[in-house]
């Protein structure tokens, strides 16, 4: 396109003037110092260095607003004001566009990706070819100038004395005396070069000779061996029986196994081809990949390559570990037989008598009731001061007994249900407990009247309180407790969470609602009437305990672990890591080689006490918090309960032999309960004998499932 020339008028002042003042006048003896070209839009483009002639006569800012945003100005047809208190008006192209102004410029003039904004005046300028080069030089850190070298390997410092030094300050007296730092470093390295702890490189000479590495020698050799890219041939494996021209019968494939012999891949398949049988050598003919397989071996023993797969070819299914079936695992609880409803708030806990018959539950409506398991219908109903916690049969079947939990007491009470010969062997036994419970404090109270020098010495040996205090109910007092059927009341000192009994029916233990874990845990024993704290110091929070089914051996639940104690040694035997923020439940196998655990993280954990100290197995089935977990003492199954309302039934099979591992298989989800106020499923509890499952959630209703 072409460009007009266009000459600049020299102005009295550096601001620019009205173009309609009569009073400028041209000079023309003067040079044309600036001359611009005119643009397709409008733009003035400097033809000239502006640098040439850098006087302070000729500048010409136009900008007399100060540094303040030129955005202040873009409502005004000015910026600023002269020293005539004239406006001075915007250039033609300091108008900002919008967007699309701006899109159809930057299409349509082909100058736009050289065209900057000036700063101080709003203009629009489109830098020369000479400003883009040296824009690029700055950017790539070069030098502006392209004339400068950049490298330059002219000597600046030299050694000679020279007329005009670069600096003329007269060196300083301590540069005349020698460093006493480095008089030491120079006499420690005299010191180690004469120990012989510093020695000096020898330098080896240099061998002209090129080396060659001889891939014909032998495995031994010094100089292959010192080759670390050595990669040796891999080795031909010995014929099997399956190669020979005469198997086995075992070895020949039947049509069920050759068609999947066919359908593999061949990257997958165990042998490259189908055994046959011949009659006679002589018969056997040629193979057809022995060309393929022994050019094959040659590159392995020659070159060493190695076959490179650039793809796994896998299944997916092949990956899922192969379980058995569910319906070849039965018998197992899969369908919802009866429901038990009586009780008006959530139920806290179920236990279910050694014969089957009897099932109770507590719950927070300050109620036991005793159910019919055949029938579903309430026998008894036990009514309490507060909230009941948790209830549990007596494992033992000439005994009729089951114990109570609400706030810092436990209630042993006599249903009188079943057997009345039973019931009757029942309170006969309670009488005797009676009567030595009676014989030991008339004991007491003789030695009470022992020298006070005596009762002192007492007195200071014994300084603790007892853990808890004994009451018998007896029918010769006319007692209504007894009527009820209360027995024994044991009242601790703080509230408790819940009891286990030991499977003999004679020592149970309590654990107390105590964040000072040394004294949350009491054993008691039936027959003596006694209790102790069987742990002088605990770590953590005490969460349940539970019996060894033979063993003299108590499972303690903390928060994080789980301690196993002899009771006999009165050691720490093992210490199991659950590997969850907080167990809520705990049972051991029948066998009393593995237990699992529940926690309120979702997660069910499988522990091998002959294995690990770590978990054999992770569960993650639940959505919500596992509040209960439990075996089966005949059928290799146990369950976990929830809050998201559901009951997850698992095949657990412990094998005899030690080597093979348990196998564990989930069954059936079953569900049923309502969550109510984000409380699921409370307690669950197998069957002793049927493949049945009870449980108890927050919907005030008893389940059973069966098979």
């Amino acid at each position: 396109m072409e460009k007009t020339k266009v000459k600049s008028n020299k102005r009295k002042s550096i601001h620019e003037p009205k173009m309609n003042n009569p009073n400028i006048e041209k000079n023309d003896d003067k040079p044309d110092l600036l001359s611009t070209s005119l643009a397709s839009n409008g733009s003035l483009v400097s033809s000239y260095n502006e640098y040439d002639l850098d006087t302070s006569d000729e500048e010409d800012l136009r900008n007399t607003i100060g540094n303040v945003p030129l955005k202040w100005y873009d409502d005004y047809e000015h910026i600023g004001y002269d020293l005539d208190g004239e406006k001075i008006s915007k250039p033609a192209n300091s108008k900002r566009n919008d967007e699309l102004d701006e899109f159809l410029e930057k299409m349509e003039n082909p100058d736009y990706w050289r065209t900057v904004r000036d700063s101080q005046t709003g203009g629009k300028i489109i830098l020369s070819d000479e400003d883009i080069e040296i824009i690029k030089r700055l950017t790539s850190s070069k030098f502006a100038n392209k004339n400068v070298e950049e490298f330059d390997t002219s000597t600046f410092f030299t050694h000679d004395e020279m007329k005009m030094p670069l600096s003329g300050r007269p060196e300083h007296k301590r540069s005349f005396i020698p460093s006493n730092w480095e008089r030491l470093r120079v006499g420690k390295y005299v010191h180690a070069i004469k120990m012989g702890w510093i020695k000096p490189a020898i330098k080896k000479p240099e061998d002209s000779e090129e080396k060659f590495y001889d891939i014909w020698a032998d495995e031994n050799d010094a100089d292959k061996r010192k080759h670390l890219h050595h990669l040796p041939a891999p080795k031909c494996p010995l014929p099997d029986h399956y190669e020979s021209y005469n198997p086995p019968p075992e070895y020949l494939f039947d049509d069920e196994e050759k068609e999947k012999w066919e359908k593999q891949e061949p990257e997958d398949r165990r042998i490259n081809f189908i055994p046959k049988k011949y009659p006679s050598l002589r018969l056997v003919p040629g193979y057809g990949n022995f060309i393929k397989e022994k050019f094959e071996r040659c590159l392995d023993m020659y070159l060493a390559p190695r076959q490179r797969k650039m793809r796994v070819q896998v299944d997916p299914q092949d990956l899922l570990p192969k379980l058995p079936k569910p319906r070849d695992l039965q018998p197992f609880p899969n369908t919802l037989a009866i429901t038990f409803k009586g009780h008006k708030s959530t139920i806290t806990s179920i236990s279910v008598h050694q014969s089957g018959q009897w099932i109770l539950s507590s719950s927070n409506d300050k109620t036991v009731k005793c159910w019919e398991v055949s029938t579903g219908r309430c026998i008894y109903t036990w009514t309490f001061e507060t909230k009941c916690v948790n209830c549990a049969w007596i494992p033992v079947q000439n005994l009729c007994l089951f114990s109570v939990v609400f706030e810092n007491i436990v209630m042993i009470v006599n249903p009188k249900c079943g057997d009345k010969v039973i019931s009757s062997n029942t309170d006969a036994k309670v009488a005797e407990y009676f009567v030595q419970f009676e014989q030991s404090n008339q004991s007491k109270s003789v030695d009470g009247n022992e020298s006070d020098d005596e009762s002192s010495e007492k007195k200071n040996t014994d300084t603790r309180k007892p853990p808890c205090t004994w009451k018998f109910f007896h029918e010769k007092k006319n007692d209504p407790n007894y009527k009820q059927g209360f027995r024994i009341q044991l009242i601790h000192q703080k509230n408790l969470k819940n009891v286990s009994w030991h499977p003999k029916g004679d020592y149970f233990a309590t654990v107390l609602d105590d964040k000072n874990s040394n004294s949350s845990v009491i054993m008691h024993q039936l027959s003596k009437q006694k209790s102790v704290r069987p742990f002088a110091k605990m770590n953590g929070i005490v969460q349940q305990v539970v019996f060894h089914p033979f063993k003299p051996i108590l499972f303690v639940a903390t928060q994080r672990y789980v301690k196993v104690y002899d009771l006999v040694k009165q050691i720490l035997v093992k210490k199991l890591l659950t590997n969850v923020q907080w167990v809520s439940s705990l049972d051991v196998h029948p066998a009393g080689d593995n237990l699992i655990i529940g926690s309120y993280d979702n997660r069910l954990s499988w522990f091998d006490l002959d294995l690990s100290t770590k978990p054999y197995k992770t569960l993650k089935h639940h959505k919500k918090a596992i509040r209960s977990v439990a075996y089966h003492k005949k059928y290799p199954l146990f369950a976990s309960c929830s809050d998201d309302g559901t009951a997850i039934v698992s095949h657990g099979m412990v094998y005899d032999d030690l080597m093979q591992n348990a196998l564990i298989v989930p069954l059936k989800i079953l569900r049923g309960h309502e969550i109510t106020k984000n409380i699921g499923v409370t307690c669950c509890k197998f069957h002793p004998t049927q493949p049945w499952l009870f449980t108890c959630g927050a919907d005030k209703t008893i389940r059973l499932y069966s098979n």
